[in-house]
């Protein structure tokens, strides 16, 4: 029993060290001996808990994604606004990519090799459930309260506004001179920013 518990606080602490490592340095950058001497053990005994970088960044990654499609689903079948939707569903999804920066990079290498297999992964059976917020979209233009627009075309603003300033953070840096610092102020700001652009763009 003790080896049990001494063996899932290791590999916590490892998990945790993994995704310091992978927040500052990205995926491509980080190495194995990094994640060792971050969570303060030697790298035969990373080895032994996992065998490869990527066997560790998907575990971190799905650990993740199975907290936030669940959440997203919730957020879609509850009896709130399509409006009051929106504004949830952004600002999660910034906030859960400003804590997993290294996130949309991997998903977009992953699921360009192997997108099937990838994706059933990644949502574990739960898929989000965007057929239903299709249909409050659909509703809401029948009735006049927002303008017609396609759902497809309403989901793709909100991943394309909530993913992109991070996939472009380099380029964004290097042409803006900005800092790290004043860089994650600007997409803090942008949890409430996303949403509001994508609502007053829809508003009648």
């Amino acid at each position: 029993m003790v080896k049990k518990q001494k063996d899932a606080t290791t590999q916590q602490r490892i998990l945790e060290a993994a995704r310091k490592v992978f927040i500052e340095k990205g995926m491509a950058g980080a190495r194995m001996q990094d994640i060792a001497d971050e969570a303060g053990i030697n790298k035969a005994l990373l080895h032994y808990y996992f065998t490869s970088k990527d066997m560790l960044f998907e575990q971190i990654f799905q650990q993740a994604s199975a907290r936030f499609i669940p959440h997203i689903n919730e957020v879609i079948e509850s009896d709130v606004s399509l409006l009051e939707k929106i504004e949830h569903i952004c600002v999660n999804y910034v906030t859960l990519i400003m804590s997993k920066p290294f996130m949309p990079l991997f998903i977009l290498n992953e699921v360009h090799k192997q997108p099937e297999a990838f994706l059933q992964r990644m949502w574990g059976g739960q898929k989000p459930k965007l057929h239903k917020l299709a249909e409050q979209i659909e509703h809401e233009v029948k009735r006049g309260t927002i303008k017609p627009i396609h759902p497809m075309h309403l989901f793709m603003n909100i991943m394309s506004l909530s993913i992109f300033p991070f996939l472009a953070k380099p380029m964004l840096q290097y042409m803006s001179k900005m800092s790290d610092k004043a860089y994650w102020q600007l997409m803090e700001e942008r949890k409430e920013l996303v949403s509001k652009f994508i609502i007053d763009s829809i508003r009648k």
